[in-house]
């Protein structure tokens, strides 16, 4: 068998779920999460996350711009200049401005623009400001 490799940790930035029922989700994802030993990242009145999934209700200053229906997806940015880059492409492409690009009160540093795709997904762009990452992905080899 050939061995084959993949690179994780490189295009995905987080997923965001808008729930009617937080409540239900949150014990639904901590159930599954504790069979796959991935812990709870945090919790808010109106939102929770683990890992790579931010989880919130449809009011969440997270769920900011038009709601969307249910999908919201982050893509990494490696700095500010691709961000803008991004929304610029996507906006010429067919996309609608959903969230200029600019800093964030998520964190210190986040910056980040929001578009609609052609089907009305939230789409995002983050740069999370200078930071120094272990690696540039994790490589997985079966």
């Amino acid at each position: 068998m050939e061995t084959q490799e993949l690179h994780r940790g490189r295009l995905i930035d987080h997923i965001q779920l808008v729930m009617r029922d937080l409540a239900a989700s949150q014990a639904f994802y901590t159930a599954v999460f504790e069979v796959l030993q991935i812990p709870m990242g945090g919790t808010g009145k109106d939102y929770f996350w683990a890992d790579e999934l931010f989880v919130s209700t449809a009011d969440s200053e997270a769920a900011q711009g038009q709601l969307t229906g249910r999908h919201h997806l982050a893509f990494q940015s490696q700095d500010k200049a691709m961000v803008d880059a991004f929304y610029k492409a996507a906006l010429a492409h067919g996309g609608k401005d959903n969230g200029a690009p600019g800093e964030r009160r998520y964190h210190p540093g986040y910056y980040a623009c929001f578009v609609l795709d052609p089907d009305g997904n939230n789409i995002e762009a983050v740069f999370h400001g200078e930071a120094q990452r272990s690696a540039p992905s994790v490589k997985v080899t079966f």
